[in-house]
């Protein structure tokens, strides 16, 4: 099988829990550092399926390695290969299918409910429910849905947490989580957390309740990435 090819785009923002599930599964997997100035491959066929991560830059920045991604992401889906993306990955996704990705009404940062959309395939993917999920989220931008795309997600704070179109489903929420990453996201970030908001939450409010929080997470992702490696 040919590997699942993960873009990193930040050494801090890694696949996190989504290597764990491949590696369970023995799924193949190949990390792409575009932060360590490792090339975008020309070919998405290299790989069974591409995965892309998140990161502080935007997808509007003029820099080569996004304009090769958006090229890349839209080769895959011309030759049905499937995409996933997470936050920064999620807007990529959206921008190569031609939609708008520019400032949201406000930073989401930390812990913050979900919500299904209605009428959406947001069932398949998340599980039948009543209630909110809650997810992990860190952006300042998000996307506009793509002309044929189905939304699956909102928050109260970011209208647009997810579509599926064929097989690409891009998110602007975060489920790769694991703990050492909040945590590490809340140093190395910091200066993003001020002032703190109904949307942003202090390093205190994140770390809360941690290990629970990450666990629920982690089987919201598993239930995600099984959903998506049906694809490979």
């Amino acid at each position: 099988m040919k590997p699942v090819l993960i873009f990193r785009h930040v050494d801090c923002e890694g696949p996190g829990y989504l290597q764990s599930f491949l590696s369970a599964r023995r799924i193949p997997a190949r990390l792409i550092r575009i932060d360590a100035g490792e090339a975008v491959p020309d070919d998405p066929a290299t790989g069974a399926g591409l995965v892309f991560m998140g990161g502080p830059m935007s997808v509007n920045d003029d820099l080569e390695w996004v304009h090769a991604e958006l090229s890349l992401i839209r080769a895959a889906l011309e030759q049905g290969i499937p995409v996933l993306g997470h936050c920064l990955g999620g807007q990529l996704i959206a921008r190569a299918l031609g939609a708008e990705v520019g400032p949201s009404p406000v930073r989401e940062i930390g812990w913050h409910p979900v919500w299904e959309t209605d009428g959406s395939e947001a069932g398949e993917w998340f599980g039948e429910r009543e209630g909110p999920l809650e997810a992990f989220h860190w952006h300042g931008e998000t996307f506009a849905i793509p002309a044929g795309a189905t939304p699956l997600l909102a928050s109260r704070f970011c209208a647009h947490q997810a579509f599926v179109l064929d097989r690409a489903l891009a998110m602007q929420c975060h489920i790769e989580m694991t703990g050492a990453m909040v945590r590490e996201w809340a140093g190395r970030y910091a200066d993003q957390l001020h002032p703190p908001s109904e949307s942003v939450q202090t390093e205190a409010e994140m770390l809360a309740d941690l290990q629970a929080r990450v666990r629920r997470l982690n089987a919201l992702a598993d239930r995600v990435y099984s959903r998506w490696v049906q694809y490979l």
